[in-house]
């Protein structure tokens, strides 16, 4: 968690960096009713889904248990670990594994080597090493050992000592990917508004993109902040664009879950509430300590209720709905995948007749997924917004003196 933590604060940082550049390069220059033509072949579309799918069918076929688990000889036919095979595949580990040959210690796991970087507390002592150094969690190294829990890899020390885990991880992986993703094209984006201006007509990468940040300028920041929206755009902008791309990028064949990680979306739940408090004003907390037009004695009941409400559950339930949801349907995508293999141990016949109804599920549930990476960064982006906003208003009153906000 460390790990994803402190990547995840540094992504941040950057992109608030650059995406503010862009935003005032060419948002307050915005066109009205732009129209963006995208030509897109349904038949690539359905093609590339079905290797999506048939990519992720393979990893299934060709594994049983989580790849990295230290393989026991049978004698008898293993039984399908749902459990681990679902977890295995959407948690968080020190390699970015895509599939695997065979069963036991013959098996030959295909899968990319992260870098393991341990400090021990205990002995002072960094160790700095690639994940292959385990050989799959069958032999320990430099005084470690990987193992595997609930289809969750995880380390610990041969002679029990503590340690500090600062590793680059799966999803500390994708937390890199991702900056490079989003420097790559905004910094592009920028570059050509500032060459060519921001009245000219956009071109290529700028037609999507430019709709997008003029639709959460004017439905998100501007409903909800008022004059004030041009302060948070980088912001928005930012927490919009890492979703939506790492929710995108959980859904590439042997791909990650950063945003189905409770880690990553309470870390983006916290950088909202630091930043509510930060420019929250008095207003904001009159209404919380000393709520107006309330009796004495329902205030003793009332303060507590706000106090939970605007303190804690607004960022946790950003938090957790974000991450219930990405978490959800991955679930639901490998676990229609994994009926294939759980009607195939009661009969062979039932698994091959029951694949078309999986493949067909699981498409369905892919373009569903692809709906759902957009509305899910829509929604925290606008919450975030809503709650800013809140914190934010002004304590107004009318000519008979009474409280309007």
């Amino acid at each position: 968690m460390t790990c994803v933590l402190t990547a995840l604060f540094a992504k941040i940082l950057l992109s608030i960096f650059f995406l503010r550049e862009i935003h005032i390069t060419f948002a307050p220059e915005l066109s009205k009713g732009m129209r963006v033509s995208h030509k897109t072949s349904m038949k690539s579309i359905v093609l590339a889904t079905l290797l999506v799918l048939f990519g992720m069918n393979s990893s299934f076929a060709q594994e049983h248990g989580t790849a990295s688990e230290p393989a026991i000889e049978h004698h008898e036919e293993e039984k399908l670990d749902i459990k681990g095979e679902i977890f295995g595949h959407i948690s968080d580990s020190y390699d970015w594994h895509f599939f695997s040959f065979g069963q036991g210690h013959d098996a030959n796991h295909i899968s990319l080597p992260l870098p393991v970087i341990l400090f021990n507390t205990t002995h002072s002592k960094l160790d700095v090493f690639l994940s292959s150094a385990f050989h799959h969690g069958h032999e320990p190294h430099a005084g470690y050992e990987l193992y595997v829990e609930n289809g969750k890899q995880k380390l610990k020390t041969q002679d029990g000592s503590s340690f500090l885990d600062v590793s680059i991880t799966k999803n500390v992986l994708c937390l890199f990917l991702s900056i490079g993703i989003l420097w790559f094209l905004m910094t592009g984006i920028a570059k050509k508004y500032k060459v060519n201006g921001a009245h000219k007509a956009p071109t290529g990468i700028q037609n999507a993109i430019e709709p997008i940040i003029g639709f959460i300028q004017d439905n998100v920041a501007k409903p909800n902040l008022g004059t004030k929206y041009m302060k948070y755009m980088p912001l928005l902008l930012t927490l919009f664009f890492f979703i939506w791309i790492n929710n995108l990028l959980g859904l590439l064949p042997f791909g990650f879950n950063l945003t189905g990680n409770i880690a990553v979306t309470l870390a983006l739940a916290l950088i909202f509430f630091v930043v509510m408090l930060a420019n929250s004003n008095k207003n904001f907390w009159g209404h919380i300590f000393n709520p107006p037009g309330v009796p004495l004695g329902i205030k003793f009941i009332l303060v507590p209720i706000e106090i939970l409400s605007n303190l804690l559950i607004k960022p946790v339930a950003l938090a957790i709905r974000l991450f219930a949801n990405i978490f959800a349907g991955h679930t639901i995508i490998l676990s229609i995948i994994l009926l294939i293999f759980i009607f195939a141990s009661l009969s062979k016949v039932a698994g091959v007749a029951f694949v078309p109804v999986s493949v067909g599920f699981s498409i369905f549930m892919f373009f569903l997924e692809l709906l759902v990476a957009a509305i899910q960064a829509f929604i925290f982006t606008n919450l975030t917004a809503v709650f800013i906003g809140q914190a934010i208003e002004e304590h107004h009153h009318d000519a008979d003196g009474h409280d309007h906000h």
